[in-house]
């Protein structure tokens, strides 16, 4: 195992650079979110404004606890509440040292009136289960990620540096239609589900960097 880490960190600082791929974000898609206002603001009650630093317990190092996310409408935002009929969440890493962006979460079916998820909404609920989708008990959807977990926390390679971890939460105007999309949702299938929907997003950034310890 020691001759592992060794060769990761040795990697790791061969690639240091290879980092900034924000592009690639989900919000930075040029064809879905041209001209679409960033009306959303983001916050954690557990971890601090945008920008604050995550904790091991945040990470596959520790727990992989998701951190909690509230969000609401910006002062000069030009909809209302009742315009929303439905969010999409997800948090990608722009810092990995891979050609393409990894999707830590993706949850979609987001109820309008649910502007605050934990840890706790993160459960599977067996109760709402049919076939091989699977309902959260936040009451909504979870989509595919890199891991093929419902959540995975921040594993940066040691000796990387910081990682920023995107949370991105985008406002719909209508709902998804759910039959015409797979039972677990690919990020590809979600951005044509969106396409012409958006009405706004937000984002919340929480750091990591796996030290040598």
């Amino acid at each position: 195992m020691a001759i592992l880490r060794y060769l990761e960190y040795y990697l790791a600082r061969l690639l240091y650079n290879s980092k900034g791929r924000d592009a690639k974000l989900f919000t930075n898609n040029a064809t879905l979110f041209a001209n679409v206002p960033k009306n959303i603001e983001l916050t954690s009650p557990d971890v601090g404004p945008s920008g604050s630093h995550l904790g091991i317990e945040h990470s596959a190092l520790g727990a992989s606890r998701f951190p909690e996310l509230s969000w609401s409408l910006a002062p000069d935002a030009d909809i209302s509440h009742s315009d929303i009929k439905e969010y999409i969440l997800l948090c990608e890493d722009p810092d990995a040292p891979l050609p393409i962006v990894p999707n830590h979460g993706m949850y979609y079916a987001i109820p309008p009136a649910k502007t605050h998820i934990g840890p706790e909404d993160l459960q599977v609920d067996t109760a709402r289960q049919a076939g091989e989708a699977k309902w959260l008990k936040g009451g909504f959807r979870l989509g595919k990620n890199i891991r093929g977990t419902i959540y995975g926390g921040p594993r940066p390679p040691v000796g990387h540096g910081e990682h920023r971890y995107f949370f991105q939460v985008i406002a719909l105007r209508e709902k998804l239609d759910l039959e015409k999309m797979k039972p677990v949702a690919t990020k590809a299938e979600l951005q044509e589900a969106i396409r012409g929907k958006i009405l706004g997003y937000g984002i919340w950034i929480g750091i990591f960097e796996h030290k040598w310890e």
